[in-house]
């Protein structure tokens, strides 16, 4: 399968299979779509994920890892180490608006995490979604393309979404491939590439890998066979299967003894309807749509075994660090059916993908070292705060790394994650949150919240109410308006104003009329 991706248009021959000759660790940062907090075994769910789960057995899992709401966003925090505003990603590649904050791409001014580690000595490759090159600029390389950001090799789709049996546009480095064999799934050729990369790594030096996966994003399709194997989970319905995930999320200790589930009728116009309240054309939907759903998870989890079986026969596996993490909740653009498959992801969390509640920007996130000996936290929970701009400063700390000098920008907001994943309490600091109007403030056990700029913010003490159901502005509005000046003060700062949020079409035709020039050139 997939031979056309592995001819010599992309790679050189293989290197021998010896062991690492290199100290530094390889690192393997894999980033999935659209996945839910409670969506991973190791998280709760019903979903068979064996792969994922034994990096999670050996390693860390952080349950208070916090990322941007959308993709877009995300994957700028991440690659770049700072909020999505900074560097010119604060909307979505979609449309190039022509203002501060909101290019639709990378600033060039900011390295990527590609560019500080290939400067660090380190060899890089990505395979898998970009999703951060205007969409204005697919047709032809415009300096943003992943091989023109500091990665050695590239195979993949620039877009953010699109079938998995034809996506475009894919390219390898910078030539455009417009042909996939009969038998193509895009899950499985990104981890095909993956695996390619590794086994034709030369090993005197390190390899950062990003593993950029598509999956679980819409739209919903997996080989069917696979879709078979999970439809009997889904038959009892999703309020039998959130409440059994609550309890496994209890039992992991990722959530408190103590807490009740919470429903959330406001996210369904007042009223949550009840499994019982489908019709049974509905129920027989839900159920071969989430089957669908888990079963484009389960083939990411397969993948990622065969790059850990590669790393392993590679003798590259001992020195290998893997981090794992979701761009951002599950979404609800599914339509209503959608919506309370996205319920059942995010448990137990409140809202979805596009929001800066915790059901938009919580995401499980797992830090491993092949080395089982350096894991200090092995199989257990972080519960400190944690957030992508962290990526780049951890990823530096792993390989040593210090900003390089050639590169300007060297205030990184973020921090190592290392101390953290060791057991040691670091130093308390405030996340900051914006997607199209959607905002909020993380500041201790305080969270201050909205949905957009047209309602009221919410205060929320997390430190009790985890799942955001009780406003306490009313009690509380000397802190209301201390968190805001904050957030204010942040937002100035960093390319936030104005803020928009109009409807996805009018905003795309409305900037484009205003700024014909969509190629991101400039």
């Amino acid at each position: 399968m997939n031979k056309i991706l592995f001819s010599s248009l992309l790679l050189a021959a293989s290197q021998p299979m010896t062991a690492q000759e290199t100290s530094a660790p390889n690192i393997v940062l894999i980033l999935c779509d659209d996945m839910g907090f409670s969506d991973l075994g190791c998280y709760g769910s019903e979903i068979q994920t064996p792969n994922i789960d034994k990096l999670a057995s050996e390693g860390v899992r952080f349950s208070q890892f916090k990322n941007t709401g959308r993709s877009c966003p995300s994957r700028a925090s991440l690659l770049t180490g700072r909020y999505q505003h900074e560097v010119g990603m604060g909307w979505m590649a979609e449309v190039d608006e022509h203002r501060p904050g909101y290019r639709g791409q990378i600033d060039k001014a900011y390295p990527t995490i590609a560019e500080v580690m290939k400067a660090g000595g380190y060899r890089t490759y990505m395979s898998g979604k970009w999703h951060v090159t205007a969409t204005g600029g697919y047709d032809a390389p415009n300096g943003s393309y992943p091989v023109q950001r500091g990665f050695e090799r590239y195979y993949g789709c620039l877009h953010g979404g699109g079938s998995y049996y034809k996506p475009e546009p894919l390219y390898n480095d910078l030539q455009r491939i417009t042909e996939v064999p009969d038998d193509y799934y895009y899950t499985r050729a990104i981890t095909d590439s993956a695996v390619t990369f590794i086994d034709r790594h030369d090993t005197s030096q390190p390899m950062f890998l990003y593993l950029a996966h598509y999956a679980p994003h819409l739209p919903l399709q997996a080989p069917e066979k696979y879709v078979k194997k999970c439809m009997d989970r889904y038959k009892p319905g999703y309020d039998v299967l959130r409440r059994q995930r609550f309890e496994k999320q209890k039992r992991l200790g990722l959530i408190p003894q103590e807490m009740e589930l919470p429903q959330y009728d406001r996210e369904f116009g007042g009223k949550r309807p009840a499994w019982e309240d489908l019709t049974p054309e509905q129920q027989q939907q839900w159920t071969k749509d989430m089957a669908t759903y888990a079963a484009m998870i389960e083939i990411m989890d397969e993948g990622i075994g065969k790059v850990v079986e590669t790393l392993r026969k590679k003798g590259m596996y001992e020195n290998t660090v893997f981090l794992f993490l979701s761009d951002n909740g599950a979404t609800d653009e599914g339509g209503y059916l959608g919506q309370l498959m996205a319920d059942l992801s995010n448990t137990p969390y409140r809202s979805y993908k596009k929001w800066v509640f915790q059901g938009g920007t919580s995401t499980p996130f797992i830090l491993t070292y092949g080395d089982t000996s350096k894991n200090k936290m092995k199989g257990e929970i972080c519960r400190q705060p944690a957030h992508l701009i962290d990526i780049l400063p951890t990823c530096m700390d792993l390989g040593h790394i210090s900003y390089p000098d050639q590169f300007g920008h060297k205030d990184l907001p973020g921090r190592s994650l290392l101390p953290a994943t060791e057991g040691t309490a670091v130093e308390p600091r405030t996340l900051y949150f914006e997607h199209q109007s959607s905002c909020a403030i993380i500041d201790g056990t305080w969270k201050l919240v909205k949905a957009d700029r047209n309602v009221q913010w919410e205060l929320i003490d997390l430190s009790t109410d985890p799942f955001e159901t009780h406003d306490l502005s009313s009690q509380y509005p000397d802190k209301v308006e201390e968190l805001e000046t904050k957030w204010i003060e942040w937002a100035n700062t960093h390319k936030v104003f104005p803020l928009e949020n109009k409807p996805w079409t009018e905003r795309l035709n409305f900037y484009k009329q205003k700024n014909p020039n969509q190629k991101g050139e400039d």
